[in-house]
């Protein structure tokens, strides 16, 4: 018990350690003010009525109030189902019927993983379902119940992957450094998050796209022109078959060193040029700064810090009795069993980190987009583009300030508006007129 103790004590200061770390680097890096200076006549308040319709106005509001309820439902279920399959025998006797017949440790935990997993899908199953039929009937989804199925099974089986790499490398740690399995799981972490994030373009993308080179021309030769003159290296432009799922519009700009290219949805290529050029001059204020590669190592080093408080939930006996653990068996059979705990124990921390995460988002979109401004000095194009942005995309123009908090990534619509014309002014650029003086 001295040697577990002194153990879980490490993990702790560990923990601490690192969280601290991250808090730190979140402080000092973060683009806190993406104008700096006072323009004259003072900034811009985001104001919806300037720019937005009545109908526009209603709309959103009423797309939001349809999803809501689906989605807080989903996370609501979803997550007293993890907790209580985590933290009560239910979820330690599901597994052991599941695993009672499999004899090898791996497969044991291959099917825990499956079953478990599985299960969660399924619950979530119909509150997907409801949210799609909301999509459908605000014009924002395109695709058909076969189509929808199939992504949900390829989303399905993404995760299976994903989970059982997670469970049988913990597991074969755990079984070879029984009271310090978490420094080298730590380290794992950290790298399988940079794996996940050089591979994903690689891999994931393409299982839910298909991905054609965007023909020769204007458009493209200006794409390609605005990356050479931004200093960012882009190695192709391509175009993502979106319009077979959403009517929604996007770009980004993905992958890394050689294998980085501009991705435009067919959805905005609809779009006048310059609203195009606009959104990518976005991404590319994303690629120039390296924010991806910066979102994941501080993502990294923010799951290291979440191994090791893994650790002290596994190890801890209080929680093991709660949810379980406890009994006679097997170490087969008990790491089968205490796979529910490890999956409540990581959607717990996901939720309690999404605020942080949403703010420091919100503060990198705002440099991006005053990047796009200073890329383009075209704020009128910018502010249209948004203005079709949001009313395609359905976004809300008028959050929930608690909404706002929990889940925004990007700053709202108006918000995006309002930027554009304090940019404007900062710069003596003609200050984009209200649409709806």
């Amino acid at each position: 018990m001295n040697g577990l103790r002194r153990a879980r004590t490490a993990a702790l200061i560990t923990a601490v350690a690192l969280f601290a770390a991250v808090g730190v680097v979140l402080l000092l890096t973060t683009p806190w003010e993406s104008l700096p200076g006072e323009p004259p006549g003072g900034a811009v308040r985001p104001d919806p009525t300037s720019d937005f319709s009545p109908a526009e106005l209603a709309r959103s509001a009423a797309f939001d109030a349809a999803l809501n309820p689906p989605v807080y439902l989903d996370l609501v279920i979803g997550l007293a189902a993890v907790l209580v399959l985590g933290l009560t025998p239910w979820g330690a006797r599901f597994l052991g019927r599941c695993t009672a017949r499999v004899a090898r440790r791996p497969l044991r935990l291959i099917v825990a993983v499956v079953a478990l997993t599985t299960l969660l899908w399924a619950i979530g199953l119909p509150f997907d379902v409801w949210r799609e039929n909301v999509l459908r009937r605000y014009g924002l989804s395109t695709q058909t119940w076969s189509t929808w199925s199939v992504d949900q099974l390829k989303s399905l089986g993404l995760r299976w992957v994903m989970w059982t790499v997670i469970v049988l490398l913990l597991f074969a740690l755990a079984r070879r450094l029984p009271r310090y399995w978490w420094t080298a799981a730590a380290a794992g972490g950290f790298a399988l998050v940079v794996a996940v994030s050089f591979l994903y373009p690689l891999v994931v993308e393409p299982v839910f796209n298909t991905f054609r080179p965007l023909p020769a021309g204007t458009l493209r030769t200006d794409l390609l022109r605005m990356a050479d003159r931004d200093g960012v290296p882009v190695k192709d432009v391509l175009v993502a078959d979106a319009s077979r799922r959403t009517t929604s519009l996007n770009a980004y700009v993905s992958g890394f060193g050689s294998t980085r290219r501009i991705v435009v949805y067919d959805t905005l290529l609809k779009s006048p040029p310059a609203r195009v050029e606009s959104i990518v001059a976005h991404e590319l204020g994303h690629a120039k700064r390296n924010d991806v590669l910066y979102g994941t190592l501080v993502g990294a080093l923010g799951t290291s810090g979440a191994v090791c408080l893994l650790y002290l939930v596994l190890t801890s006996p209080g929680l093991r009795r709660r949810a379980g653990l406890t009994s006679e068996g097997d170490a087969a059979d008990a790491d089968a069993r205490s796979v529910a705990l490890l999956l409540a124990a990581v959607v717990v921390l996901t939720q309690v980190s999404g605020p942080v995460h949403s703010l420091v988002s919100r503060q990198i979109e705002a440099r991006a987009d005053a990047h796009a401004l200073a890329l383009t000095r075209d704020p009128a194009t910018f502010v249209s583009m948004q203005h079709e942005l949001s009313v395609r995309n359905m976004s809300d123009l008028r959050p929930n300030p608690l909404e706002y908090v929990l889940w925004f990534s990007h700053p709202s619509g108006p918000e995006r508006i309002a930027m554009a014309r304090t940019w404007a002014r900062l710069h003596g650029v003609p200050e984009p007129p209200a649409r709806r003086p």
